[in-house]
C-alpha cells in the first residue's frame, strides 16, 4: 500500500494522507473513525483533517442560501455526508444538492444535481481536479467552487458530457444561478460570520 502525506508548510503536520489502492467502498467503510474525513476517489483513499471555522461558516452560508431557494423535490446537505458513486468512489462534497429520492440510509445513493466545494489548502488540488472529474463523469449537472482566500465563486455546468465554466465572480460581485434553482450569490457575503 503506497501512502503519501502532504504537509502544511507553516505547521509541518500532515494535512492530507493518500493511500493508493485500489480500495472498495466496503474497505473505506471499515476504516476506524480517527477524526479525519475519508473520501474514496476512484479507488484511492484520501484522508484530510477537519476544516477551519472560516471554511465551515462558508459551508453553512451556502447551505442556508440553497435551502431557502430549492424546490420541494430537492434537498441540500452540508458535509459530512457520503455521496456513493459506485464500488470505488465515495465523495463528501462540502455542500450537496440531491433529489430527495436519492437519500439513502448510509448517504446519497444517486448522482447529485449540484456539488459545491469550499477550497482548503489541504484539499484544493483534489477539489479542482480529481473530484471535479469524477463528478463530471458521473453526470452531476453542476459543480461550484468557493475560494475563501480569493473571495471567488466559480461555477461549471455540464454540457455535452463536459463541464463548462458558466460563472466566475469575486468579492461583492453577484451571480444568479438558474440551475438547480434560482439563487443569487455574492462571495463576500458567503464568507461572513
Amino acid at each position: 500500500m503506497d501512502v503519501m502525506t502532504a504537509t502544511h508548510p507553516a505547521h509541518g503536520h500532515p494535512e492530507v494522507i493518500v493511500r493508493e489502492g485500489p480500495y472498495t467502498v466496503a474497505e473505506r467503510d471499515a476504516v476506524p473513525d480517527d477524526g479525519l474525513r475519508h473520501e474514496l476517489l476512484d479507488g484511492v483513499l484520501v484522508m484530510s483533517p477537519a476544516p477551519t471555522p472560516r471554511h465551515q461558516r462558508a459551508v453553512r452560508n451556502l447551505t442556508v442560501a440553497m435551502d431557502r431557494a430549492l424546490p420541494g423535490e430537492l434537498e441540500v446537505f452540508g458535509s459530512p455526508i457520503d455521496v456513493r458513486l459506485g464500488r470505488s468512489t465515495v465523495l463528501q462534497p462540502d455542500v450537496v444538492v440531491v433529489h430527495r429520492d436519492d437519500v439513502g440510509e448510509l448517504g446519497i445513493v444517486g448522482v447529485p444535481v449540484l456539488a459545491i466545494e469550499v477550497l482548503s489548502p489541504s484539499t484544493q488540488l483534489f477539489d479542482l481536479h480529481r473530484k471535479k472529474q469524477l463528478l463530471e463523469q458521473a453526470g452531476c449537472p453542476s459543480y461550484w467552487v468557493l475560494d475563501p482566500h480569493l473571495s471567488e465563486l466559480t461555477a461549471w455546468q455540464r454540457s455535452g458530457g463536459r463541464y463548462r465554466e458558466v460563472a466566475r465572480v469575486s468579492g461583492t460581485e453577484s451571480w444568479t444561478a438558474t440551475q438547480p434553482c434560482t439563487v443569487s450569490l455574492e462571495p463576500s457575503l458567503l464568507l461572513e460570520d
